[in-house]
């Protein structure tokens, strides 16, 4: 079996990304909250780059997004709209965007940051196991399905090694 490949997400791939998230808000409630326009959602705020994996017969099966903060002293982008299909999960793709977020954002000498939901122990799991670490918590500006509130986590990316690989 060849392996799906992760590439820079074109405009054509809107349709197929929008029906990956759609299984994944099935199988596994994310996003938590259902967007009225997910072809928007996928897009806003206007992603610095935007990333898909895909399979061989061009199944979008991988989605992430990296958005440029603005205010942080240093040049800092959040990693957003991860998120792999279930049919999909076990060939380290979560793994492999991440991945290509970083070395984007390693290319720029941005650092990167991330929020995730503290109920989402998949994605929680992801990204302590790929070094990410965890900075903080807060409470979501936005609320549950059920208007309860959503407890979130940040993490940040692991350091660059340094020039010279010191």
């Amino acid at each position: 079996m060849i392996p799906p490949r992760v590439r820079r997400r074109r405009a054509t791939d809107l349709d197929g990304c929008v029906a990956a998230l759609a299984e994944v808000h099935r199988v596994d409630g994310y996003p938590m909250n259902w967007p009225t326009d997910p072809h928007r959602w996928l897009c806003e705020p206007r992603p610095a780059r935007a990333w898909v994996a895909v399979t061989p017969d061009a199944a979008i099966v991988g989605h992430v997004a990296v958005h440029r903060l603005s205010g942080p002293a240093r040049p800092t982008a959040e990693v957003a709209r991860l998120f792999v299909a279930p049919a999909a999960r076990g060939l380290a793709l979560g793994d492999a965007l991440l991945a290509r977020a970083r070395q984007w954002a390693d290319e720029r000498a941005t650092d990167l940051v991330l929020e995730v939901a503290v109920r989402d122990a998949a994605a929680v799991a992801l990204y302590e196991r790929t070094g990410w670490r965890c900075t903080g918590t807060r409470t979501a500006p936005w609320t549950a399905p059920d208007g309860g509130p959503v407890s979130l986590r940040t993490f940040t990316a692991p350091a660059r090694p340094a020039p010279g690989g010191y």
